[in-house]
């Protein structure tokens, strides 16, 4: 097929030898299947800004920090060069994501670079070598549900142990291959102790991964994982193999207002008493 304008780079800097064919396009990018060499790969052209449609890009933003001090000024003036600025973080933040996960232990495809907004990485296939299909595609027994899902959680788990929640996790990103779950897709990926909405977001990763898996096994829909998980984070107890038990006891203890302002006034009144009492004896 002929070579899209933005991988032409690569090819002529011998980074891609062929452009095969287009493999999907979503939201946020286009992703090719390429030849480099005597391997295939994907090619994920990241669309600019202006053409994406991914929302509330701001609540993944928050917490990404830019070293460069003219940088972070142009980026927060929203000038022409502070928004290519905030482009290189947005693409930069998959790839950074992606090194960082594979070193533990999370599967997700690998990658190899970005270069001018192109993304190179793994094709994930099949057993026949063809495109792995995403999980929303595939059909499958309770008892796979059950392992699947519980190996998402453990994807999960390792995610946050570095500090990594994907923010958009869903059965229409993982791609699932013959070992089982991939995930993938994740420029929106946040800095779980820097983005005050990484609990929000893991609370809704989890729940939209057990709410599909349900489907299949339906006794995963009362699990607790999420909350689980987060608990074990803020404690400081959470580690790559931390066994979940999808069960959790929420802390329903709740302050009895009328009662404190109760015991304030009475210590009020009681000090005043005191206070009448030093008073008639020194009289």
């Amino acid at each position: 097929m002929k070579i899209p304008k933005r991988i032409q780079p690569l090819v002529d800097d011998g980074l891609v030898d062929n452009v095969l064919r287009q493999l999907m396009s979503g939201k946020e990018a286009t992703v090719y299947v390429v030849q480099c060499g005597d391997e295939i790969r994907c090619a994920k052209v990241y669309k600019e800004a202006s053409k994406r449609s991914f929302k509330q890009a701001v609540l993944y933003n928050e917490g990404r920090k830019v070293r460069n001090g003219r940088r972070s000024r142009a980026m927060e003036k929203g000038s022409k060069f502070g928004r290519q600025q905030q482009e290189e973080v947005w693409q930069n933040a998959e790839v950074d994501a992606l090194y960082k996960l594979a070193d533990a232990g999370v599967r997700v495809p690998q990658p190899y670079g970005c270069f001018g907004g192109v993304l190179l990485m793994d094709l994930i296939t099949d057993e026949d070598g063809l495109a792995a299909p995403r999980l929303n595609d595939v059909s499958m027994s309770s008892e796979q549900a059950i392992d699947d899902h519980r190996d998402i959680m453990q994807h999960i788990v390792r995610m946050l142990t570095v500090g990594i929640v994907h923010g958009d996790l869903s059965e229409f990103n993982v791609l699932v291959d013959e070992w089982g779950p991939v995930i993938i897709d994740l420029p929106q990926a946040v800095d779980a102790s820097a983005n005050n909405n990484a609990k929000s977001m893991l609370l809704r990763d989890v729940n939209n991964m057990t709410n599909y898996f349900a489907q299949f096994a339906p006794e995963l829909a009362t699990t607790q994982y999420g909350k689980e998980i987060w608990a074990l984070y803020e404690s400081g107890d959470l580690t790559a193999e931390s066994e979940l038990t999808g069960l959790f006891q929420e802390d329903k203890t709740a302050t009895d207002v009328s009662n404190i302002m109760d015991e304030i006034e009475a210590a009020r009144t009681e000090h005043e008493e005191n206070q009448e009492r030093i008073v008639t004896f020194e009289v």
